[in-house]
């Protein structure tokens, strides 16, 4: 093992290799979150459960989920990172053949429940992994690997759920994940290694007892399960109007603050919120909310308008975004090749924000007469530009961390990112149903003179009023969306370079 990468799990081997190998699990857990999605409705009929039920399949995934992800440092602490990753994966696995076989909704959530529990720590811990394999200079570059996961899996999910269903049955896209969930397992076992201060660190982090911090872990359970159900219900029970909704938000917003309040000052804290003294980290903290608001969001949108309004069936749209996803894994080495050689992460990243804002303001300018190859090529344009924003933006967060604290630093990250993601369909969901409102208010006004001087009926004239009322609302979100992509660039201007030996290409130990 290099002496100078103490932490690092390739022991002997190839530190590129253990990337492959830890990268072949998150994927399948980012897969997993977007291609359950476009077969809801055949779960649905299979298990004799009404649309609205069916969604909780992806909300009791969600909210597990989001439980797992903030404490999975800690929990590599208590149980080893190599142990804990084995368990995840395993978890992951057996719990996407119980939803296989499931006979009824009940067994499905719980089975979904115990799979979101095993994937929320497979992210972070591949993240920390990366980060302690690499030096500095190299770090980026192991990033695009797990930039891949994250950018191109939601992106090609509907794809192969849609042909998986289409084509064999709703099952089979649970059980995709038995093969290579046994592939990531056998691998890990076998060529992962548990470095010798990590073993020692965790000695010392138990000599005194687990000492478990019951409370913060209850108010991180109930605070982000609250959370996720919030933004997941939120336009589905008529927002702030229901009475659960506000319920579900006191109780997030009460426990989530007391959280933090609660764990700043802890000695074993199940989420180290003292991370965020860190500049670097804070900043990434914001950049990485909004790319998952931007990506998720965005993903959900256009595939919803070429369905809805424009008359693509559900493979077509699902190309559409491929096509992004793949020019998308095009750029990823490159975007790690200059994050490593450029000393100030900041001039990607505001470039990047930039080109990402203006593609989406151009998506905001489309007719409904637009064709299947400009929707393509807006796609195309927003995309490209994400590679040069997460790998800087990874990068960055994690300088002036403490190596001890990576796994830490890597779920913060990876939860504020979810995050972002959640609030993001959330977002456009609710403001899509309101612009459809307003816009339909407008034009009633506008064409109600018009149709009575040309003798037509409202019953004629209602369906194009809703159409195009419909259709201007989601101008209205890519418009939304791209200005809140040109308007978080300052922040990054606070930005601190890498270390000065980092940027010449020099080799700097943890």
């Amino acid at each position: 093992m290099n002496s100078s990468l103490p932490r690092s799990p390739a022991g002997g081997y190839n530190p590129w290799f253990i990337a492959g190998i830890v990268s072949i699990a998150p994927f399948m857990e980012v897969l997993d979150t977007t291609i359950a999605n476009v077969a809801l409705t055949h779960i649905a009929g299979s298990l004799a459960a009404s649309q609205d039920e069916s969604t909780w399949v992806l909300t009791s995934y969600l909210v597990a989920n989001s439980i797992v992800l903030p404490i999975s440092g800690w929990l590599t602490q208590v149980i080893g990172r190599k142990r804990f990753y084995q368990i995840c994966v395993a978890l992951f696995t057996i719990s996407s053949v119980l939803c296989a076989f499931s006979t009824s909704l009940t067994m499905m959530i719980i089975a979904r429940c115990f799979q979101g529990l095993g994937g929320g720590g497979l992210a972070p811990v591949t993240q920390s992994m990366l980060a302690d394999a690499f030096a500095p200079e190299k770090r980026a570059q192991a990033f695009s690997l797990f930039g891949f996961t994250v950018i191109a899996a939601p992106a090609t999910g509907p794809i192969i759920g849609g042909w998986l269903t289409d084509n064999l049955s709703w099952h089979w896209i649970f059980l995709i994940n038995l093969p290579i969930g046994l592939i990531a397992f056998t691998l890990i076992a076998i060529f992962i290694s548990e470095p010798a201060i990590m073993r020692e660190e965790r000695k010392f982090f138990l000599k005194d007892g687990l000492q478990l911090d019951y409370f913060g872990l209850s108010l991180v359970a109930i605070g982000f399960g609250a959370l996720q159900v919030f933004l997941d219900k939120f336009n589905e029970d008529d927002g702030f109007s229901s009475p659960f909704i506000c319920a579900v938000f006191a109780v997030a917003a009460i426990s989530l603050v007391l959280l933090a309040v609660w764990e700043w000052d802890h000695k074993r804290p199940v989420m180290n919120f003292r991370l965020f003294k860190i500049r670097n980290f804070s900043i990434a903290t914001v950049v990485m909310f909004v790319v998952g608001f931007i990506l998720i969001s965005s993903t959900q949108l256009q595939p919803q308008l070429m369905q809805t309004l424009l008359g693509y069936d559900s493979e077509t749209a699902g190309f559409a975004l491929a096509l992004g996803g793949m020019a998308t894994i095009g750029f990823m080495p490159v975007a790690g090749i200059l994050t490593g050689r450029f000393g100030k992460p900041k001039w990607l990243i505001i470039p990047a924000l930039i080109a990402v804002g203006s593609a989406l303001l151009l998506q905001a300018t489309i007719a409904p007469d637009v064709t299947f190859a400009q929707l393509s090529f807006y796609r195309v344009l927003q995309v490209i530009a994400l590679p040069f924003l997460f790998i800087p933006v990874s990068s960055a967060g994690y300088v002036g961390v403490p190596p001890q604290n990576f796994g830490e630093a890597a779920a913060l990250l990876n939860q504020i990112r979810n995050i972002g993601g959640s609030v993001g369909i959330s977002f456009v969901t609710t403001n899509l149903a309101w612009r459809t409102q307003f816009h339909h208010a407008r034009l009633v006004e506008s064409v109600t003179a018009f149709a009575n001087l040309h003798g037509m009926t409202a019953a004629a004239i209602a369906p194009l009023v809703q159409t195009q009322a419909a259709f201007m609302s989601y101008l209205d979100m890519f418009r939304i969306v791209g200005l809140m992509a040109l308007c978080v660039w300052p922040i990054v201007l606070f930005l601190n370079p890498l270390p000065k030996r980092v940027a010449q290409g020099g080799a700097v130990g943890h």
